[in-house]
């Protein structure tokens, strides 16, 4: 257990907590855990889901905080044309282990991986911190926060 989803098809298709197509989260927001580290990642990552939220991804900000992020679900590849910051990248498969990582990618690059489901993008610096590795298993929970 500990996944965000039973079903594996749900991440697949943007259905981050079980969800049917139509209906939409309670929680926008996620807690990202690295378990096999033992390790908080995020405290709170936004979910983008939906096609406009995935295009939209980090544009337009002037950065993220510690402990903040984006999960963009499905998703395997990610650009940085117009962002004004450096990011960190972890590419997901479909069980949430750790496929690819990315570390400070700089505005104006691409980066993929064809193996993964979704990523989460954070704070450059947030892979060292955590101790993140290939094939690490993360644990994305909804935040509990009635702020969210």
């Amino acid at each position: 257990m500990g996944l965000l989803s039973r079903n594996t098809n749900d991440v697949k298709w943007g259905r981050p907590f079980g969800l049917r197509p139509a209906s939409r989260p309670a929680c926008r927001k996620i807690r990202v855990r690295n378990e096999t580290r033992d390790t908080l990642v995020a405290e709170s990552a936004d979910v983008a889901n939906d096609s406009h939220s995935r295009r939209k991804g980090l544009l337009g900000r002037d950065g993220l905080a510690p402990g903040e992020g984006l999960w963009i679900v499905p998703c395997e590849s990610v650009h940085t044309w117009c962002m004004k910051f450096p990011i960190d990248l972890v590419y997901l498969d479909r069980k949430n282990r750790v496929r690819k990582l990315r570390r400070g990618m700089v505005p104006w690059r691409i980066s993929m991986c064809l193996l993964a489901c979704s990523v989460l993008e954070f704070p450059a610096g947030t892979i060292a911190r955590s101790a993140t590795q290939l094939g690490d298993q993360f644990v994305l929970s909804p935040c509990v926060s009635p702020l969210d």
